[in-house]
Parts: structure tokens; C-alpha cells; sequence
């Protein structure tokens, strides 16, 4: 996008007056004398959002244990409602994203239904540049299937701050059981192109993940369009969640009867749940890869301040996220 600006107060209110998102400043409450750009930590909060949290604790307080099956949202479902609510944000089908625990707990879960080394394929690829709780998730998993990470983690180089893709694909070799990479580089800001890592990975017959923290609620995605085989992201960055908000996982629907790495009660098969069987079988859905209970007053504000990113669109979203970038390089 070719943008020429000037720098002048004058013309940046003239910006604010015209930007067709402005009436969405009112949603938030913005701490005073401050010009917020935390947002790729911790969302403000929405105002909708604090009704919802709000709803549910009341709910807490006149239901008690009813509030999993009676109220406005029963709790009982309430990780794959919002999980259904934030799919088309992502390109995805309802089923096949679900609200719940946390990213590097989700990772954990996903890594340990993929990978599975055998042969000569033993070795998970991701980069030097990825947020270390990844790493260090990579580096757990590795060696709980009993090999050193020294080996069998191979990291993409980088020039200190930029990932060169090519570079990444040329090291999906025959020995690479695993591809996991950031959707964006939280120290630079870099856009990986997903649709082409995955097209990569699956030439070469390797599964592929994306944690997407720093890109979900702030850029479209396709999932489904692109092949993605499975991706986790927080809610509380750009989704605007809180702090702790519970996170997401989405897992491709070619998946769903894959066994779960990690498994746990909330992650059976809804209709039989409570008739407490002692043999797993979960849920042919995202929601199968659930393990607790849903954390209902760290979920219930991702419902109100998803009202506000759904209304606001998120192609409107990026396209002001460009400008508003663009205009800040040019000044």
C-alpha cells in the first residue's frame, strides 16, 4: 500500500476524523494522559468484554453449579462456542477451534499428537528468532521421547531480526518429523507466508503448526484455504482477553481422529461424558483436545471483546494497521 502523508497535526487529525473505525476508540477504556501501543502484549480492556465477565460471575453467584448447563451461555460448552465465534477470524470451520487452557499448554498437546519420530525422520524445525516459550516446549517434547535436543532441534538461522523462508524450506529435509514456526516474529514484526510454508512442508510430507499469538485479531487468516494442520494463539494480545485470558487451538478436521498426545475428561466425547468411562475417546472435534474443565472467568471476556473485533471486521482491521504503521515509518 502506497501511502503519502504529512506531519503535521492538522492532517493526522484529518487521518482520525476519516478513519472508518474511529467510533471503535469509545469500546475500550484507555488509561488517561496515555497513547497505548501495548496492544501486542496486553489488550485493553473492552467495555463489552467487562459485561460478559461480569455475566458470568453473577451467574456464579445465583446458579452455582447450575451455571454449567442453565444461564445466558451454559459453561458446559462454552470453550467451543467461542471457539465457533473466533473461527472465521482465522478460516476455519466452528469445529475446529476451541477456547481453552493456555498457548504453551496447547502447544505441548499439539506437538505431542504430531510428533512422532521414527526412522530417520526425528528432528523438529523451527527458528532462533521464535518467542523461547516455544523453544522451550520443542526442547520438552524432544526429550520426552527419550533423544537430546542439541540433535534433533534444528533452528532456521535468521540475520538478527528477519527470517528468510527459502532458507526454512531448504531445511525440510528427510530427517525433519515436525515443522513448527511463528505466524509473525514478535521482535520484528515479519509476516511469515503461511500458505506457502505448509505447501512446503506437505510436498515433503512433513506436518506443520503455527503459533499465532502475534498475529491472531490483527491479521485475516485461512487456515483451512492454506492447509494448516494445526496452529495455537493467546487471546490477550490483540483479541483483547485480559491477562491470563485462555487461549485457543485450532486443529484441521482431517485431524480429528488422530489421538489426542494429552488427554483429559473435558476432552471426551460431550454426549458421555458423565458416564465416567474409564477408556478415552474423544470428542471427533477440536474439543477433543481439551484436558480441564474451562476456565470460565478468564474465557467469559473473550466473548464481549470479540464483539468488538467482529464488528469492527478484520480486513478493516489490517488495512488500518498498514496505514496507521505506514504513517508512523513515514514520520
Amino acid at each position: 500500500m502506497q501511502n503519502t502523508f504529512t506531519t503535521t497535526e492538522d492532517y493526522a487529525k484529518q487521518l482520525d476524523f476519516q478513519d472508518p473505525l474511529r467510533k471503535f476508540r469509545s469500546s475500550f477504556f484507555i488509561p488517561e494522559n496515555t497513547i497505548y501501543l501495548d496492544g501486542n502484549s496486553l489488550g485493553l480492556l473492552p467495555r463489552e468484554a467487562e459485561k460478559t465477565l461480569l455475566r458470568a460471575v453473577n451467574e456464579w453467584k445465583t446458579l452455582g453449579i447450575y451455571g454449567w448447563f442453565e444461564g445466558e451461555h451454559p459453561w458446559w460448552y462454552y470453550g467451543e462456542n467461542l471457539g465457533a465465534k473466533v473461527a472465521p477470524l482465522v478460516g476455519a470451520e466452528p469445529k475446529e477451534v476451541v477456547a481453552t487452557g493456555t498457548t504453551t499448554i496447547n502447544l505441548h498437546s499439539l506437538v505431542s499428537t504430531f510428533y512422532h519420530p521414527m526412522g530417520n525422520r526425528t528432528k523438529i524445525l523451527a527458528d532462533e528468532l521464535d518467542f523461547p516459550t516455544d523453544i522451550y516446549a520443542l526442547k520438552s517434547q524432544i526429550k520426552l521421547n527419550g533423544l537430546d535436543p542439541e540433535e534433533h532441534l534444528v533452528l532456521a538461522p535468521s540475520n538478527g531480526r528477519f527470517l528468510k523462508e527459502e532458507r526454512i524450506v531448504e531445511l525440510m529435509t528427510d530427517e525433519i518429523a515436525l515443522v513448527m514456526l511463528p505466524s509473525a516474529l514478535y521482535r520484528s514484526g515479519q509476516l511469515l507466508n503461511m500458505a506457502y510454508l505448509t505447501n512446503e512442508a506437505h510436498k515433503r510430507d512433513i506436518p506443520i503448526g503455527f503459533d499465532c499469538c502475534h498475529s491472531v485479531g490483527a491479521v485475516p487468516h485461512y487456515f483451512d484455504d492454506w492447509g494448516v494442520d494445526f496452529a495455537v494463539w493467546c487471546s490477550y494480545k490483540y483479541l483483547n482477553s485480559g491477562p491470563g485470558g485462555t487461549a485457543f487451538l485450532y486443529i484441521n478436521k482431517k485431524h480429528f481422529n488422530r489421538d489426542p498426545g494429552l488427554t483429559g475428561w473435558f476432552g471426551y466425547v460431550k454426549e458421555k461424558q458423565f458416564e465416567m468411562l474409564l477408556d478415552f475417546e474423544h470428542a471427533k472435534s477440536a474439543g477433543g483436545w481439551q484436558m480441564s474443565s474451562s476456565n470460565i472467568l478468564c474465557s467469559a471476556p473473550i466473548e464481549g471483546a470479540l464483539e468488538v473485533t467482529i464488528k469492527a471486521g478484520i480486513t478493516r482491521i489490517r488495512k488500518k494497521s498498514i496505514k496507521m504503521t505506514s504513517y508512523l515509518i513515514f514520520s
